[in-house]
């Protein structure tokens, strides 16, 4: 059908059953994998009003690309960068793009890095960013991901009363079994010390009780 004509199925890359096999310093392909475009494990960013903001993309591909397009547009509709890149050994190119809207990324490193930051953020910029590739090398494959991004007044602060607490009760806990350790031991060396001591009393009695004994007998010879 069209979405596996163009690449895609229900907005999802159409792949092989096998999947890619990632190995220190290889990349493998089993079979051609088409065209994945992603913004990161997030798809939610914050930005304070004002200020300028990060909207992260790449995209990977297992056989490369040739004259690939990619467009961000914010509420599906508003095209607010467009560029295009030859091959791995170019940095892309700029079509056109928002004003306000600067390219940050690199295609000619590892990672194909298609990112934008946006400056000035305003709160009518909020809302949803999709970052759509477009690749002719297979077979016109297209992908896109979404990003959403929230403008506020200013930062909330994260309430870290929990883990304070949390942090307190097993450090306290930590010091009790230290410190019962720590009596433990005296104690141990303690009732040692006392049962040497008592040892030693017996024996040097003992050996009292037969001097006399034998004292008493030359006496009494």
């Amino acid at each position: 059908g069209p979405g596996a004509q163009d690449g895609t199925r229900g907005g999802k890359p159409v792949a092989s059953l096998s999947p890619a096999l990632s190995l220190p310093g290889l990349h493998i392909c089993a079979i051609a994998i088409a065209l994945e475009v992603s913004v990161g494990k997030t798809n939610t960013v914050m930005a304070l009003n004002n200020s300028n903001v990060l909207l992260p993309c790449t995209f990977t591909t297992c056989i490369g690309f040739q004259d690939l397009v990619f467009t961000w547009y914010f509420n599906s509709t508003e095209m607010i960068y467009h560029g295009k890149i030859k091959n791995k050994a170019t940095e892309p190119t700029l079509i056109s793009r928002n004003p306000r809207v600067e390219f940050v990324g690199s295609t000619t490193k590892k990672d194909n890095n298609i990112s934008i930051v946006l400056n000035g953020v305003e709160f009518s910029d909020a809302g949803k960013y999709t970052c759509h590739v477009k690749n002719p090398k297979e077979k016109n494959a297209q992908h896109n991901a979404t990003i959403f991004l929230t403008v506020v007044h200013k930062m909330v602060e994260t309430d870290n009363t929990v883990t304070v607490i949390i942090v307190s009760v097993v450090g306290g806990l930590i010091g009790l079994l230290i410190l019962f350790m720590l009596i433990k031991r005296v104690v141990l060396f303690i009732i040692k010390k006392t049962q040497d001591g008592k040892a030693v009393g017996t024996g040097t009695g003992m050996s009292s009780g037969r001097a006399l004994s034998v004292h008493a007998g030359r006496s009494v010879w």
